[in-house]
């Protein structure tokens, strides 16, 4: 579309060009007998050339483009999930953003991790100019369509997106039009190609299983190794007036916020990115840790980018209430009618 738009521009500023320089009637009427309409001729051939000269540039510049894109994108994984995803409506699209952490570090498995898991689950629902964040926990209680048994949701995960979809879609009743699978290690890697994030602390922190440690309160700008020990931690405590003081409520409902921020933080810093050399060695990056759906084409993938580098996602909870199992696990469980409430925004 860019390649036409440039070509018909071209074509256009040439006409115009042609109009503003009578280059047609000029040589109809003869040569010229005075210096003036030299100059004039003269200045039309410039102003024509380099109107042209622009289009081509610009035309070259839309097609490189497209290519390069093009190949980032033909980098990126698929999976296999188009059955499950619903249909595009004209009332929104929802996002399924699953935070994945494979348990390694450059190629080495980091202590007390094993495999690949399923830490992050939101929807990200986009309609019109405005846009919404909603984590689904991963300790929520729910059927599993794999095996028709009672489970955490992130143990839907186990077999496969797909079923994480259908899980999502029958236990929750949130259409999923899109899939995009983020692997936080490619995600710090991320953070450092826009030369860090910004994060505000209420007060100094640290988390000594994931390695984060805040210790000034305020606006604080992390790194990737520090942007994935903020979105990691498991262990969040807080040095208030000299004393430290453990995180408060659920742990699991916590780290979801925190991960939240760090995505909102991490958008709006990709929004204000305009040097090319730094979008395409952060789109590189991203490329190598992405997984989406088999739908998806590249004009979706910039949709996507487009509206994350200007939407600014309102953070909306879901009411839960915490229980232990007959088991012995510690779940979550919808607190209704308040969950249906909320749900109802992303249907």
């Amino acid at each position: 579309m860019s390649l036409v738009f440039w070509l018909v521009g071209g074509l256009i500023l040439g006409i115009v060009a042609e109009r503003l320089t009578g280059g047609p009637k000029a040589a109809e009427v003869g040569a010229p007998t005075t210096a003036t309409p030299r100059r004039r001729r003269r200045t039309g051939r410039i102003v024509a050339w380099t109107s042209l000269i622009v289009v081509i540039l610009l035309v070259a510049a839309s097609v490189g483009g497209y290519l390069w894109a093009n190949s980032i994108f033909q980098q990126i994984e698929r999976v296999a999930v188009s059955p499950q995803l619903a249909a595009g409506g004209s009332s929104g699209t929802n996002y399924l953003l699953v935070g994945s952490d494979n348990g390694k570090e450059g190629g080495v498995q980091r202590e007390n991790v094993e495999g690949a898991r399923s830490d992050t689950i939101m929807v990200l629902r986009v309609e019109g100019g405005s846009a919404k964040m909603l984590s689904l926990n991963r300790d929520l209680w729910v059927a599993n369509p794999a095996t028709g048994e009672n489970g955490r949701l992130n143990a839907t995960y186990n077999a496969g997106p797909a079923n994480l979809i259908q899980a999502v879609t029958e236990n929750f009743g949130i259409p999923i039009h899109r899939y995009i699978e983020i692997d936080f290690v490619s995600f710090g890697g991320l953070v450092d190609a826009f030369g860090g994030i910004k994060i505000f602390f209420e007060h100094p922190a640290f988390d000594l299983a994931s390695g984060l440690d805040v210790k000034e309160a305020g606006l604080v700008h992390l790194d990737g190794p520090q942007a994935l020990a903020f979105v990691r931690s498991r262990h969040y405590a807080e040095v208030i007036d000299g004393e430290v003081v453990l995180e408060g409520g659920l742990p699991d409902v916590n780290r979801t916020q925190r991960q939240q921020e760090f995505l909102r933080a991490i958008m709006a810093e990709a929004g204000t990115k305009r040097n090319p050399l730094t979008l395409m060695s952060a789109a590189d990056k991203m490329s190598t840790g992405l997984r989406i759906d088999d739908d998806m084409t590249l004009l979706d993938a910039g949709r996507f980018a487009w509206n994350m580098g200007r939407l600014d996602p309102v953070t909306v909870l879901l009411p839960v209430t915490p229980r232990t199992t007959d088991g012995g696990a510690a779940v979550l469980d919808l607190d209704q009618p308040a969950a249906t409430a909320v749900l109802d925004q992303f249907r």
